[in-house]
């Protein structure tokens, strides 16, 4: 994906979805993205990326929008680091960690800061499922990726 589709992606999705999405150390320290997953040479560090927040200036964010800001730079740099992978196969399995790995970061949120309790159970259920297919995905990365 180019620099200008990237950036494109990314402003959309805060547009829409900035308030939902992941906080940054949840997910991503209870599970490691595959070493087999990443791209060499590819930066690893968004932080310093501009990154669109939706037209709200960072002062005015809820804390949870704010930690789902910084969750989604990790979950989208992930996401591009397994797409570019040479193999359709291993670059999909890889994309689809990480895309997990958002999702289990999302249902973080909600569990933290919401206060549905049907919302929460879906967030929980959703938690459950992810990680056990994260941890099938994973292992498959590592038998077949070279």
């Amino acid at each position: 994906m180019n620099t200008l589709a990237t950036l494109a992606f990314s402003a959309a999705v805060a547009t829409v979805s900035f308030a939902i999405l992941p906080p940054a150390a949840s997910a991503q320290s209870a599970m490691a993205y595959p070493e087999k997953c990443k791209t060499e040479g590819m930066k690893t560090d968004m932080s310093k990326n501009d990154m669109s927040t939706g037209g709200m200036p960072m002062g005015e964010m809820t804390d949870y929008q704010k930690a789902s800001m910084d969750g989604m730079k990790d979950m989208h740099m992930n996401m591009m680091q397994g797409m570019m992978k040479k193999d359709a196969d291993v670059s999909f399995v890889c994309g689809m960690i990480a895309h997990h790995m958002g999702a289990i970061s999302m249902s973080e949120v909600e569990l933290k800061y919401g206060d549905n309790e049907g919302a929460r159970q879906m967030a929980q259920k959703i938690i459950d499922a992810q990680k056990k297919e994260i941890e099938e995905m994973s292992k498959w990365v590592d038998k077949e990726a070279k």
